[in-house]
């Protein structure tokens, strides 16, 4: 999708389809000669949001068809313009047109400007029009036709305006790499594909990618991530992607990304039911992918790196077994109790790993529990942090995003549910708090910077009819990240 600035009144200008409110949509079609036609086609339509309505005008009139967005003349506040924006872009989808004018930049939102008013309308128009039919061989249907939209700005809000469109066509740049990357199926996406995919970062201005193959991580004594990857013939990558946008020597800013292709579960073997979900273990990965794709395409100038622990979780002879202890890179020893929480083995030598880069920050991105679509169901990522500063700032991000967070303990009275008889810790604690002690593990591994924890089991993808990866938390890390550029 490319994205546009277009300024002049809107009752002057032409367009195979205007989207604007009730208000405007009538002086736009009085303009055109066409109120009478205009006012029998709303006779019916409630004006508030999450309300659409698609008005055709004659095939002479400069403006074709009038989409009109309900709630959108009034105040409202970001939650209903976010109805708005969502309802706008699902009606624009089947949209038989190459073009559409989005004209809604001038709706009044408590509290927000003009720049977040754009970037929320293009990041609905974004999630509403992403498809993934590569594997499709037959007829998918009519395909959608819109190449382009225009966003209506003033001479006032043009630089604002362009900037957001700027900003928003970066972002899905992202976000749909990162959802291609979540929706590939396993025989596909493996270690490598995923090595091979990141590659092609570096045709990015500023973008150096490399990686470490499994012998070059036995040699750094990474037992842990070793210990879930043995048990695949496809090897375990460490992959490193540098984007240096910001001044040098500055402390970067690191993204971790879970990223098992496939997990099983291992020796401790999942049930058949939904085990199809299981290509979704590497949407980690692939958002933090996506993220450092879209930053690099907005130039923003700050230092980002991104690891991706990418590995598969597979039952052969070779694969650990429950009671097995390892050794992982900090020196601390682990009791693998269950060899499906595979997630944090891998984590948490690529923790220690990005030690070495003196980080500003670290943010690791995981489908790591099931507790944690109990406890949030899919609305939300649950956010662990004993830092403050960071937390505020990523709960800020997801706020302004659309793409939410909610802060989860982190007391050290849930580290006691974390004890071994024969290793340093054990790789599960005792029953209750599951995405609690998952993130009490990890957290032993990050001593020696700022780091936050995301658990994206339930928001990173979905199951049943709506079923694929959803790019999450890529809008949050991005606006993350525009903040810290700023």
């Amino acid at each position: 999708m490319r994205y546009q600035t277009k300024t002049g009144s809107l009752t002057e200008l032409s367009t195979p389809c205007l989207i604007t409110s009730l208000d405007q949509a009538r002086k736009v079609a009085a303009k055109h000669r066409q109120k009478a036609l205009f006012d029998a086609a709303i006779t019916d339509f409630q004006d508030k949001p999450g309300k659409t309505l698609l008005v055709p005008l004659p095939k002479d009139a400069p403006v074709k068809r009038l989409l009109v967005a309900g709630g959108a003349d009034g105040e409202v506040t970001a939650e209903d313009f976010r109805k708005i924006a969502a309802a706008v872009a699902k009606a624009v989808r089947p949209l038989n047109a190459q073009s559409a004018l989005w004209a809604l930049g001038a709706a009044r939102v408590t509290d927000r400007d003009v720049y977040w008013r754009i970037s929320t309308g293009l990041a609905a128009l974004a999630n509403a029009l992403y498809e993934f039919n590569e594997h499709k061989t037959g007829d998918t249907g009519p395909g959608l036709t819109l190449k382009r939209i225009q966003v209506h700005a003033d001479a006032r809000s043009r630089a604002t305006v362009q900037r957001a469109a700027r900003e928003a066509t970066a972002l899905q740049t992202g976000l749909d790499f990162a959802r291609n990357l979540g929706n590939q199926p396993a025989n596909v996406c493996n270690p490598n594909y995923l090595l091979k995919e990141a590659r092609k970062l570096s045709r990015l201005d500023k973008v150096k990618v490399s990686s470490l193959d499994e012998k070059r991580m036995t040699e750094l004594g990474m037992g842990a991530f070793m210990a879930v990857s043995q048990g695949s013939d496809t090897p375990g990558r460490m992959i490193i992607v540098e984007y240096k946008g910001g001044k040098a020597g500055d402390a970067p800013v690191v993204l971790v990304g879970k990223g098992i292709t496939f997990d099983t579960g291992g020796i401790s073997l999942k049930p058949a039911a939904a085990m199809d979900e299981m290509k979704f273990d590497m949407c980690g990965a692939a958002t933090v992918l996506g993220t450092i794709r879209a930053v690099a395409e907005a130039k923003l100038p700050v230092n980002v790196i991104t690891v991706v622990a990418a590995a598969e979780n597979m039952p052969s002879g070779r694969a650990t077994r429950p009671g097995d202890i390892v050794r992982t890179m900090s020196g601390k020893t682990v009791e693998i109790l269950n060899t499906d929480a595979e997630g944090r083995l891998v984590l948490c030598d690529a923790l220690t790993y990005v030690e070495r880069y003196k980080p500003k920050a670290v943010v690791d991105v995981a489908t790591l529990t099931g507790a944690m679509i109990v406890a949030l169901g899919s609305y939300a990522s649950g956010l662990f942090t004993k830092d403050d500063d960071l937390a505020g700032a990523l709960l800020d991000a997801g706020d302004w995003s659309g793409d939410r967070a909610w802060r989860m303990p982190l007391w050290d009275d849930y580290q006691e549910m974390l004890k071994s008889n024969f290793a340093d810790i054990p790789n599960i604690g005792s029953p209750g708090a599951g995405s609690i002690t998952a993130a009490c593990f990890l957290s032993r591994f990050t001593g020696k910077y700022a780091w936050a924890h995301l658990d994206i089991a339930g928001s990173g993808f979905q199951g049943g009819a709506a079923k694929g990866a959803t790019g999450r938390p890529v809008g949050l890390l991005f606006r993350y990240l525009v903040q810290a550029s700023e």
